[in-house]
Formats: structure tokens, sequence, C-alpha cells
């Protein structure tokens, strides 16, 4: 479809060509990462010290950020997920967010947190729009945890779920926990025990190669299987249907429990159906997470660049979206970048 010389590609009430890559899949959701900077050194993701994060004026501002999702939302985008590093480590977070969820066409906005700041800002955030958060949690043990986040925390992660509590009929809860093999064996019915208890989800997700020290192999990883088994033995469960484009397998408990979901991205990926794309801190346009291009939106934004030239920076990168992460694959390179710096 042409596009009006008169009528940007991005109006808003503008019904634009779907974004669709070269697979035919048609892009629905992006996830923003607003800061690169992380409050934990979580031994899988960040090394203890010597981390050099982003110059603030690297970062997109408010006002870049809102431009480009209202861009994306032209072109069909509709979910928001809020992310970092740690995104309640960018200041005035709330403001952003509610600027974001007025964008014409943008239907939710999501947040991934460790939940470390979440008490301090759970009120302004449903109050700015948040209707989904994924808080992360890999032990329910202080100690565990601390060993693993590199930082006597949990108190303010369990205190920053007790403060979305009051919101149970307005947001929706998930905790997120990263499988570890020699590790997770120990904690996943604990974990469990603890969702069942409060009534939320939790995702086990297949730790991934986006470590900073490049130390990540295989062996790493205990799979969603073997988690499974382990849950099954204590609480039996079945499997429900996939929902299209759902990054998890959920299960649900026999005795009705609720249900627990599996996100194994290295032993069963999804990405055949895969609706989402990335923004980095930095406005690089990344079209998946293990890709090695990225699109430089920021240099096009501080350049002057228009509505419809920015549309057109982003149909080309969608347009060779890399088909899956192909992980087994020989010769596969994890991108450069770690995951504090994608984006989660």
């Amino acid at each position: 479809m042409s596009v009006p010389a008169t009528r940007s590609a991005a109006s808003p009430g503008r019904v634009a060509e779907p974004l669709v890559d070269g697979w035919g899949r048609t892009i629905r959701d992006v996830r923003v990462s607003v800061t690169d900077v992380c409050n934990l050194r979580c031994t899988y993701c960040l090394p203890e010290s010597g981390i050099a994060w982003l110059p603030k004026d690297e970062r997109l501002d408010d006002d870049e950020t809102v431009r480009l999702v209202r861009v994306l939302a032209g072109l069909g985008v509709s979910t928001v997920r809020v992310t970092g590093g740690e995104p309640l480590a960018r200041a005035h977070l709330p403001a952003l967010i509610e600027r974001l969820d007025a964008v014409p066409g943008i239907e939710e906005i999501s947040m991934t947190t460790n939940g470390v700041l979440l008490h301090r800002h759970a009120d302004a955030l449903v109050a700015a729009g948040v209707r989904r958060f994924n808080v992360s949690i890999d032990s329910v043990h202080q100690r565990r945890f601390a060993e693993l986040t590199r930082r006597d925390v949990l108190p303010a992660v369990l205190k920053g779920l007790a403060a979305l509590d009051p919101y149970r009929d307005r947001v929706q809860i998930k905790l997120n926990a990263v499988s570890l093999r020699g590790i997770t064996e120990h904690e996943a019915v604990d974990l469990v025990g603890f969702a069942r208890e409060r009534d939320l989800q939790l995702r086990f997700i297949e730790v991934m190669p986006l470590d900073a020290d490049g130390a990540w192999t295989e062996d790493h990883v205990l799979t969603g299987d073997e988690v499974r088994e382990i849950i099954h033995a204590r609480w039996p469960v079945e499997a429900l249907p996939r929902e299209r484009s759902s990054t998890a397998r959920v299960w649900r408990f026999l005795d009705g429990g609720g249900h627990v979901g599996f996100v194994s991205s290295v032993t069963a990926s999804f990405c055949g159906d895969c609706d989402r794309i990335r923004l980095t801190a930095d406005g690089q346009l990344r079209t998946c997470l293990f890709a090695h291009d990225e699109t430089d939106l920021r240099a096009a934004l501080r350049g002057g660049a228009s509505d419809d030239e920015l549309v057109a920076l982003i149909r080309g990168a969608v347009a060779a979206k890399q088909w899956g992460h192909e992980i087994h694959k020989p010769g596969f390179r994890p991108p450069a970048r770690p995951m504090s710096a994608i984006g989660g």
C-alpha cells in the first residue's frame, strides 16, 4: 500500500499494511529496553564488577522512545513489554509508561522486573497502565538467592510482590525462574510451592547463551522437561494447548492448584510463530534476541528522519528477520551483547 504524500505512515488512525517478516510472521509485540543498568549481578548474566553502562546521552530519551512506539503502533504493533537491565533503575519510569499506554493502537503494557524496587513504584506503575508484571525470582531461600544474584535482597523482592497484592483484580502477575543445572533441581519444588500458595503462575526459563562473561555451555541448561518431571513427582500436571506466539508452554496442576509454565528456548524453541521485535536502550532495533545485526533507529531519529523514513527502516529490518536462533546448529555464535544490554 502506498503512503499518501500528505500523511505519515504512522499517523494516528491510519491503517497501515501489517509489519510482516520474510517468513510471513506478523509482528505485534515490541520489547522496549529502557536502560541497560541493573542493580543485581546474577551469575548467569553479569560479572560481579567491571561493567560499563551506556552513557546517558546514548540512551533514548522519553520523547524518542514514545515516538518510536507510536510509529510501531501505526504498523500494527499492539503490545509493549518494558524491560532492562532493570527497568526500575530508570528515573521517572511511570511517567514514560503513562505516555506509552496513551499511544493509539497500544493495547497492553507489561513489564519484566527483578522486583527489588517494585515496592516503591507499584502504585504508580499500575496507575500508569502496566497490566502484566513478570517478576524474576530464582530461589525463595535467602542465602541461595544472594548467592545467585550476588545481592542479599530477597526481602525487597517479596515486599514488591506484596505491594502488587491490592491490584490482583486489575493486573496479572507471573514469576520467572531461570533453570540452572545443579541449582534448580533443589529449588523447583519450593519455588512452585511458593507460587501455588499465592495463586501465581511460575515460569521456568532455560538459561540461554546471553551472559556477559560468555561462559555459557549447554551443560548449564536444566531443561524444561527435567524441571517438569521434578514438579510432576510432587504435583502431577497435564499440558494445555500452546497459545500461538507464546513463549511458554503451560501445564495445569491436576489438583486444581493453578498452572506452571516452561520457556524452553534452548531445547524446544518457539521461533516458528515469533511475533516479537526488540528496541534496545540505545535505540537499536533487533528482530531476534540472538540477532547479530541491528538497525540504528537512534541515529535516524537524531538525524531528523521523518516517520515515513523510520517506517522504511523498520520494514527493511523486519523483512530480513532470521527464522530462529539455531543454537544447536554448527557455527552458532551468541550475540555480542549480553541480555542486560539487549533487553529481557
